[in-house]
């Protein structure tokens, strides 16, 4: 197995991470998959009122790297001109997606949206993306590439009836509300998509301001 470095992005409120059992489960699965002995973690003593921490899982060890907590507000959205690549395990080794997002920055986006060489969406570069389909919250098939987003698994356990899975391509996602969620920033609206405006939802500002609350497992 070739070495790689494992990441996860790990929101802390009030000393406590409310997602970590999601993200520990997430990086022992892909620990599995590349042969890699991750040490024996329970919930590190993280330390901090609101910040975000990169727990780095290589040669292993773990090592937390903590930074301030981005804003969560609404962001802008550009196609990439790239298509994905695929994208199932959170390694370090991400340069192609970085390589994506700085391609739409000139278009004053926050981040790229990357669909497969087919044309359907799978994920933005550090956010899953879903959109409304009347009550229901849809996202792409995981089979299409994307990674198993912890925030998309937190949606799906606060959403009546779960969320839907469905492929939709570029012109399916016209005149549709989208939202977007990562596990540092929880739930934000889409407010543009190449330069559009896109039709705000009640629903997302609901979500968002539940996400860190309740159960979290």
């Amino acid at each position: 197995m070739r070495d790689v470095t494992l990441f996860e992005t790990v929101r802390v409120m009030a000393g406590r991470a409310p997602l970590w059992p999601r993200h520990l489960a997430r990086m022992r699965a892909s620990a599995a998959v590349f042969g890699i002995l991750p040490p024996p973690v329970d919930e590190p003593s993280w330390g901090g009122d609101d910040l975000v921490v990169r727990c780095e899982l290589a040669g292993g060890r773990l090592r937390l790297v903590p930074r301030e907590v981005p804003p969560a507000e609404p962001i802008m959205l550009a196609t990439s001109p790239a298509p994905h690549r695929g994208y199932q395990h959170k390694v370090a080794e991400r340069h192609w997606l970085e390589a994506a997002r700085l391609s739409v920055a000139p278009l004053l986006a926050d981040d790229a949206l990357m669909f497969d060489p087919v044309g359907r969406l799978v994920e933005a570069t550090i956010w899953a993306v879903g959109w409304w389909d009347g009550e229901r919250l849809v996202f792409p098939p995981l089979g299409l590439g994307g990674l198993p987003s912890v925030a998309r698994g937190r949606l799906a356990g606060m959403v009546r009836g779960g969320v839907a899975v469905a492929a939709i391509d570029r012109e399916g996602l016209k005149g549709r509300s989208l939202l977007a969620c990562n596990a540092a920033r929880g739930v934000v609206p889409v407010a543009a998509l190449d330069g559009q405006a896109v039709p705000p939802n009640l629903r997302t500002a609901a979500l968002a301001a539940r996400f860190w609350d309740g159960p979290q497992a």
